[in-house]
Formats: structure tokens, sequence, C-alpha cells
């Protein structure tokens, strides 16, 4: 297995990395947002035949 990083082989106390400093990179990618799923904002899918929850007047 090699890390995910920097492709070195993995080390077994850092798998899957082969490092602190690859654990820490990852860590920080993940906190910073970069590993987001990019997703479209809730309610514009035309295809949606939900209508949601009744409303009250």
């Amino acid at each position: 297995m090699s890390c995910p990083i920097c492709n070195r082989p993995a080390v077994a106390e850092y798998r899957p990395f082969c490092s602190r400093r690859c654990a820490d990179v990852d860590l920080g990618r993940w906190l910073g947002g970069r590993y987001a799923i990019p997703a479209e904002p809730a309610g514009d899918d035309p295809d949606d035949d939900d209508p949601g929850p009744p409303r009250r007047h």
C-alpha cells in the first residue's frame, strides 16, 4: 500500500500514510474542506415530487 499523499510505502504506525507529516497534511485537507463533495442546493431539483410537510395557516 502506498501513501495517498506522497506515494511512498505506508508505515504500519501511520497507515495508510508513510509518516506523521503526511497524516497531518491529510487532516489539514479534511479540516480545510478540500475533500468536500460538491452538491446542488436542496430544492433545486425539478424532478422532486415531494412537496414537503403541509403548511399550517
